[in-house]
């Protein structure tokens, strides 16, 4: 009989990897929010520095993204564990890539809605990101 203990569990590389991607891209829009948005400590946070570093840490991110669709994705939906928050952080995450090529590349009439969606999902997705990597779901029989 196949041991499925390893099913969805990404190889040791992977980890570090899309957690530092997913962390540094939600830590440095929340601060960036905080500073921009919210006015807090604006001069820092809400530094055009800041906001650079979020767009390299969406980078990052994306490529960490990219790493998890061909297998943890996949083994995910064939096991069902994690299921609702793995399918959440994959459309909040499409949702995030898409806003955020419309901040840049969308017209401008959008702007002000397209920065509120982008902040909300993304705070969404922190939120779910980290649900994610602790809820630990007891396996089936």
């Amino acid at each position: 009989m196949k041991n499925t203990s390893r099913l969805g569990k990404m190889p040791a590389w992977q980890r570090p990897f899309v957690l530092t991607g997913m962390l540094s891209c939600s830590l440095t829009g929340t601060a960036y929010l905080l500073g921009h948005e919210f006015h807090i400590e604006r001069t820092v946070l809400g530094a055009h520095s800041i906001l650079m570093w979020h767009g390299v840490a969406a980078m990052i991110a994306t490529m960490a993204l990219g790493s998890v669709l061909p297998f943890h994705i996949k083994a995910g939906l064939k096991s069902k564990r994690k299921l609702w928050s793995g399918l959440g952080q994959l459309a909040f995450l499409t949702t995030l890539l898409i806003s955020g090529a419309l901040l840049y590349y969308g017209p401008e009439e959008i702007r002000d809605t397209v920065i509120t969606t982008h902040w909300v999902i993304g705070l969404a997705f922190f939120a779910i990101f980290l649900l994610h990597g602790v809820y630990v779901k007891k396996p089936l029989p």
